[in-house]
C-alpha cells in the first residue's frame, strides 16, 4: 500500500500573493479586493495592504478598499481590517470600505464591523463623501 493524499508544495493550498489594483477618483485612492479573504490568503491580503496604509495619513488621500469583488470574508479577515483601521486612524488617515456583497455586509453587520469603520454601499458614495 502507498502513501495517498500527500500535498505538494504546488498544491491549491500554497500561498500566493494578493493583488490589489489601485485606481483614484476624486481624490480618494480606491484598492480593489477581489476572491475570499480567510485564513489561505489573510497574510498575503495584510502584506498588499501596508504600503498603501502607510500613506494613509492625516493630510493624504482617503484610501477605500473596493469590495464589490469580494466573495467571503473570514474572521481571519475581519482581523486584518481591524488592524488596517486601527493603523489609519492612528496616523489621522481615513480608511474606509465600499461595495460589499450581500454576504459580506452580513459578515459586517453580525460582527458589528459596520460599526469599527465607514461602510458605503458604493465606491461612488465614498467618493462623494471622502473625496475633494
Amino acid at each position: 500500500m502507498g502513501v495517498r493524499g500527500i500535498i505538494r508544495p504546488d498544491s491549491e493550498y500554497e500561498k500566493t500573493a494578493m493583488n490589489l489594483p489601485l485606481r483614484e477618483q476624486a481624490g480618494v485612492v480606491i484598492a480593489a479586493a477581489s476572491g475570499r479573504i480567510d485564513h489561505a490568503n489573510a497574510d498575503a491580503f495584510n502584506k498588499a495592504l501596508e504600503p498603501l496604509l502607510n500613506k494613509c495619513f492625516g493630510g493624504g488621500k482617503p484610501l477605500v478598499l473596493d469590495f464589490s469583488a469580494v466573495e467571503y470574508i473570514s474572521s481571519v479577515g475581519l482581523r486584518v481590517l481591524m488592524m488596517a483601521s486601527r493603523q489609519a486612524k492612528g496616523q489621522k488617515g481615513v480608511f474606509a470600505i465600499a461595495g460589499m456583497q450581500p454576504l459580506v455586509q452580513e459578515v459586517f453587520t453580525i460582527s458589528r464591523f459596520n460599526l469599527i469603520m465607514p461602510c458605503y454601499l458604493s465606491v461612488a458614495a465614498a467618493c462623494q463623501v471622502l473625496g475633494s
